[in-house]
């Protein structure tokens, strides 16, 4: 998108009483991360539109729920001003890394550099993990008798590039980023290879809905149990 186009929609939405640290702004596309906290009302969607007739605002409940969850993740990781970089590695992963990032822009000012190789100084790297390759993980920790660990506590530094990484899509599961890019009509290489672990989730999903957040959840428990009683031994 120009930048002086970009410049006239946020500053025009801002005008009107649009938070925009709630949208994602992409090529003549809005798409609408927090309805409530938006504001972005109907009257005020309709009063952009005949002000901006070449845009589209795309409503999602699944992009919102994907974005709600990703934000509590980022609210703990990202620091104002930090450089984040994103790794061309697929389609569908860079379009969704780098439309839920997009607004923290605005909200944090962070500045987002994209490629197949960082040649940038950057703070944090931004990886595709999702909620099903987290409990995928501890399922074949499990039926491999492995100390169960949780992925993204276990890398959250790169020695190869010496900095942060971060894991926005980490609580997301990959049916609703699926689900999502298909409305976007987007080529999404979500599609799962049926692993022991991923038939075993899919069988266990049948009887509990919230399957992998729960099996997430477990290990998360056991992991902060393990490091807590680790301090009490030293001490």
């Amino acid at each position: 998108m120009n930048p002086s186009t970009y410049r006239d929609v946020t500053r025009f939405l801002s005008r009107i009483g649009v938070d925009t640290r709630f949208l994602s702004i992409f090529d003549g596309n809005i798409y609408i991360n927090n309805q409530r906290f938006s504001r972005f009302t109907s009257k005020r969607q309709e009063l952009f539109m005949k002000n901006f007739s070449n845009f589209t605002i795309h409503k999602s409940k699944v992009f919102q729920k994907i974005c709600t969850r990703a934000s509590r993740v980022l609210a703990k990781s990202l620091k104002p001003g930090e450089k984040i970089f994103i790794l061309e590695n697929d389609k569908c992963s860079t379009i969704v890394l780098d439309m839920i990032l997009e607004p923290y822009t605005r909200k944090y000012g962070i500045k987002i550099f994209k490629g197949d190789d960082m040649d940038h100084k950057i703070d944090s790297i931004a990886l595709p993990l999702t909620l099903d390759d987290e409990a995928e993980n501890v399922v074949n920790c499990l039926l491999n008798g492995n100390k169960i660990e949780v992925y993204h506590l276990m890398n959250d530094y790169s020695t190869e590039y010496q900095t942060k990484i971060i894991y926005p899509l980490q609580n997301v599961p990959c049916k609703w980023i699926k689900s999502w890019m298909e409305k976007l009509d987007q080529e999404c290489k979500y599609s799962r290879f049926k692993s022991v672990e991923t038939v075993t989730l899919d069988f266990l999903e049948d009887f509990i809905p919230d399957v992998r957040e729960n099996i997430l959840k477990s290990a998360l428990f056991i992991s902060e149990e393990f490091v807590s009683d680790k301090k009490i031994k030293k001490s």
